[in-house]
């Protein structure tokens, strides 16, 4: 979706503004509570998506182990924003947020609608704290 060549956040905000407005208002909503966290969450467009990064210092590392991708919003499918966390597996997560057992180590959260991210937004930032406190720096 989003084209333009302006600067990552710009993309995000062009991608959003594509989307229905209700579909437009969680995807604000989460992407606002994702970037609240920690001033070293960055933003950008990947695998087609709006997607969360680490952009602090880190230990050298292979690009294909995904260290640095925090968070995906998949919102391909009709109905749900499935919030795809590469690297999830690590997340010390109690509150039954992250679900999936995948074999390449990502876990996912199921969104259904702006009320369901609200009810739902501590355990984001959680999960969030979690995955931020695990960075090899």
């Amino acid at each position: 979706m989003a084209k333009s060549k302006g600067t990552n956040e710009e993309q995000v905000t062009e991608y959003i503004q594509q989307l229905n407005p209700t579909l437009a208002k969680t995807i604000t909503f989460l992407r606002q509570t994702v970037l609240a966290v920690d001033k070293e969450i960055g933003e950008h467009i990947k695998w087609n998506s709006p997607s969360f990064y680490y952009s602090g210092e880190m230990k050298p590392f292979d690009p294909k182990e995904y260290k640095r991708d925090i968070l995906v919003l998949n919102i391909h499918r009709k109905g749900t924003i499935l919030l795809v966390f590469p690297t999830g597996a690590k997340i010390n997560d109690s509150s039954g947020f992250l679900e999936g057992n995948y074999t390449d180590g990502r876990k996912i959260a199921q969104i259904k609608d702006l009320e369901d991210a609200k009810s739902r937004q501590k355990d984001l930032e959680n999960v969030l704290k979690d995955w931020l406190s695990q960075v090899e720096k």
